[in-house]
């Protein structure tokens, strides 16, 4: 499955710039314990984690594995993360679904915790609302409606933003129309090198943008927000 390994590599890199002491090589098989899940819960949450109830890796006994993973699901519980059904020994199995999921609500989290630490509780709604205005005042009739707006694929609404939050950053004689595939490529390899050149935290492919992959473009756009914001 194309779409779940570029998934993998996305949240890999991610939980990866988190600064934890363990080092990811495949999501899949290094959650499954439950101590990684942890350490990144503990990073984006400080002092949510109760160590003394947590087992470290090398964990022989299985139900050690079970009771970290137990602990994950109530604390992402208490963060209001959507894990309905949802036990510790999913995890410890390797339901990649579930797995996912639970990943993409610690990153959505990471970063809104990050936009709230620069301005007050901020929501998807938000970010959107955000984008949209800062494209507006460049003098662009560029908007979205959503993060799943088929428009995006052209790269040419990421391409305006970027250049609205520093204009010398985008090269337009780089830009195509964004009208075939091939098109929609290069702007959105583009748009990447040029919010990583910003310094933005960017983990997603361009595959992600011209595929208008919903919850990489929400975290691109927050990236790019909490880039501007700093400033």
């Amino acid at each position: 499955d194309v779409e779940t390994c570029r998934d993998e590599r996305c949240y890999r890199l991610w939980i990866n710039s988190l600064g934890i002491d363990s080092y990811v090589n495949n999501v899949f098989e290094d959650v499954r314990n439950g101590w990684i899940l942890l350490e990144v819960l503990d990073k984006v949450s400080p002092s949510s984690v109760n160590w003394k109830h947590a087992s470290k890796p090398p964990i022989k006994m299985p139900f050690r594995k079970v009771e970290n993973c137990n602990q994950v699901i109530k604390i992402g519980k208490q963060l209001k993360f959507s894990l309905v059904n949802v036990a510790g020994n999913d995890i410890v199995q390797g339901n990649k679904k579930l797995i996912l999921g639970l990943l993409w609500q610690l990153m959505r989290f990471h970063m809104l915790q990050l936009l709230k630490s620069l301005r007050s509780e901020m929501t998807d709604a938000d970010i959107l609302s955000w984008a949209n205005r800062k494209v507006r005042t460049m003098g662009r009739k560029l908007q979205i409606e959503s993060f799943k707006d088929k428009s995006l694929s052209s790269g040419l609404f990421f391409l305006n933003l970027l250049w609205a939050v520093e204009p010398r950053v985008v090269n337009w004689n780089l830009v195509t129309k964004g009208e075939t595939d091939d098109e929609k490529r290069l702007n959105a390899t583009y748009i990447v090198s040029v919010a990583r050149k910003l310094g933005c935290s960017v983990f997603l492919l361009p595959e992600d943008i011209v595929e208008v992959n919903q919850k990489m473009i929400l975290i691109l756009t927050a990236s790019i927000m909490y880039w501007s914001l700093q400033r």
